[in-house]
């Protein structure tokens, strides 16, 4: 029998305010390495690098303006060469980029931007399962 140690840095941080705010900065950053942050950090924000496990992208979508829903597009096709931000059909910028459509604000050449800086299959519609 064994004993687990607690580690603080396992808990999912919430996706609230100051991380969307954080990711933000980070896109502003798109041209240095790991977009400014450390390694602890990427770690840490690749948590909520996903649309699942308790990070609600389409309820954040919904409040940010359009420039800040594309930056974060922008910020998650390329962050997911980051370890850990790989994020297949789970992908926050499938509900980002819903929300750009829905609002009638999608950039023309967002999607073709988007092909050719990922292999994930998923961006920017998701799986068609997820659609039906």
């Amino acid at each position: 029998m064994s004993v687990e140690r607690f580690d603080p840095r396992a808990i999912t941080p919430g996706l609230n305010a100051a991380v969307v705010a954080e990711l933000l900065v980070a896109a502003e950053r798109s041209g240095e390495d790991n977009f400014g942050l450390l390694d602890e950090r990427i770690t840490e924000l690749a948590r909520v690098a996903r649309q699942d496990g308790g990070s609600d992208w389409v309820a954040v979508a919904e409040t940010l303006e359009d420039a800040d829903l594309e930056k974060l597009i922008r910020l998650f096709t390329v962050a997911e060469r980051l370890p850990g931000w790989e994020a297949g059909a789970k992908s926050p910028v499938i509900p980002l980029a819903r929300q750009l459509k829905k609002r009638g604000r999608y950039p023309e050449a967002l999607t073709a931007w988007i092909k050719s800086q990922t292999d994930n299959r998923f961006l920017p519609y998701g799986s068609l399962m997820d659609r039906l």
